[in-house]
């Protein structure tokens, strides 16, 4: 089994479902006492979000190499970025440290393909909606990605940092994501993308009536197959 290296802490509230389901996938595959051999760097969230809104992706790649050094040299063999948005750097810190990330994005992309979904919804953070890091991944399969108004996405990208990654699940705020989702799906959007690790904490399949696809469960389920491979 190859041990895998998760940079959580963005939030620590989507880390603790990544780290079950990996150990979960695990399980499943192999019985009895086997579960995943993996590190878990956790950052200090409130250095990310600062980091964020002054736009210094330089400031999030130097924190996050050092990370995944520190795990490369702890033995870790592939990193899993526990979060969507900080994919943004993904292909920088692979080249910085020379050791395989697991894309989310791709992992996404592979499984809305394989459902036949030709138009895809995405919800996220205003980097994961409104930039290419994410989208070209779809578009390079075909995928049409169609994303919420500007209104709405700056009250998700609120949401996101202000209440799902502390934990508060707010009933009015589902409700509005609700709306949104239905809304996608009757501008034609055959699937919606919960392209933010804590989105999967406040929906759920039963909420709405079209598929949604869980990125931490399938970013999780693409570790587990790379560690067994």
């Amino acid at each position: 089994m190859k041990i895998l290296g998760l940079i959580g802490g963005t939030s620590w509230v989507s880390t603790i479902d990544y780290y079950r389901m990996i150990n979960e996938g695990i399980n499943e595959q192999l019985g009895d006492l086997n579960f995943a051999e993996c590190i878990i760097h956790s950052f200090n969230y409130a250095d990310i979000k600062r980091n964020n809104d002054a736009n210094d992706w330089d400031a999030n790649l130097r924190m996050m190499t050092a990370a995944g050094l520190n795990l490369k040299n702890s033995g870790a063999k592939a990193i899993v970025i526990c979060a969507n948005t900080m994919h943004k750097i993904a292909d920088q810190l692979e080249e910085n440290i020379q050791l395989p990330i697991i894309h989310i994005a791709t992992a996404t992309a592979n499984a809305v393909n394989a459902a036949g979904i030709k138009k895809i919804g995405l919800l996220g953070t205003k980097f994961t909606m409104e930039q290419a890091f994410y989208r070209d991944k779809f578009t390079a399969l075909g995928i049409e990605v169609v994303i919420p108004d500007d209104k709405e996405r700056d009250f998700i990208h609120y949401s996101i940092f202000e209440e799902l990654g502390r934990g508060l699940l707010k009933p009015e705020t589902k409700s509005y994501y609700i709306d949104v989702i239905n809304k996608l799906a009757a501008d034609g959007a055959e699937g919606i993308i919960m392209g933010c690790t804590e989105i999967p904490l406040l929906i759920s399949s039963d909420d709405v009536d079209i598929p949604l696809f869980d990125t931490a469960r399938i970013h999780s389920k693409a570790a587990v197959e790379f560690a067994l491979s």
